[in-house]
């Protein structure tokens, strides 16, 4: 389902195993599975999958997770930080409209999707934190995703998903709560 993850499996240099989950981007009937991962280069499996040549064999379960859109009589919010943008893609792709995304990112450049967003019935409002000097990208809003719910999100009453750093969402949760009594929150957090 659109918003799930798959848990990639890998063993370190002295056999033992460990996982690191990606949300997926493709949707069923997609032939191919889709993600969006960002390399940092001290990531150790973002940098293994950089550099995977064609062909290469990965072990991984799924997909799984409750991080799924559901229907209801509220409008949703979409709120997302660097890469946590991957589950909002399937979403979009699927069917899911009308809703609200806020993309809280450093610069343009870290504007992934905006291409596709800028075509769908929703709001797309990409936020810009980093030097505003740097930043040149017509609707966009210069600063925090939650700065942007405290002060230009109407008031009512949304069902807001939050995908991101853990900071993000602690601090959306309280903006939710202190703002936007009665809305419900899903949530996927990046450790």
């Amino acid at each position: 389902m659109p918003g799930q993850f798959i848990r990639f499996i890998f063993k370190d240099d002295h056999g033992t195993s460990s996982g690191r989950d990606y949300s997926l981007i493709s949707i069923p009937p997609d032939p191919d599975i889709g993600l969006l991962v960002r390399n940092t280069g001290t990531g150790r499996f973002s940098s293994l999958l950089a550099t995977a040549e064609m062909g290469m064999t990965l072990e991984f379960t799924g997909p799984r997770g409750y991080f799924t859109y559901q229907e209801s009589g509220r409008r949703a919010v979409f709120v997302a930080t660097g890469t946590g943008i991957s589950p909002f893609v399937s979403m979009a792709r699927s069917g899911v409209s009308g809703f609200v995304l806020l993309h809280g990112v450093q610069t343009e450049a870290d504007l992934y999707y905006q291409e596709i967003f800028s075509r769908l019935p929703c709001r797309y409002v990409p936020c810009l934190s980093g030097p505003a000097e740097t930043n040149a990208c017509r609707g966009a809003f210069y600063g925090r995703v939650t700065a942007y719910m405290a002060s230009l999100l109407s008031p009512g009453e949304y069902d807001f998903y939050l995908c991101g750093r853990r900071s993000m969402i602690r601090e959306a949760i309280f903006q939710i709560d202190e703002r936007f009594p009665g809305g419900r929150v899903y949530s996927e957090t990046f450790y």
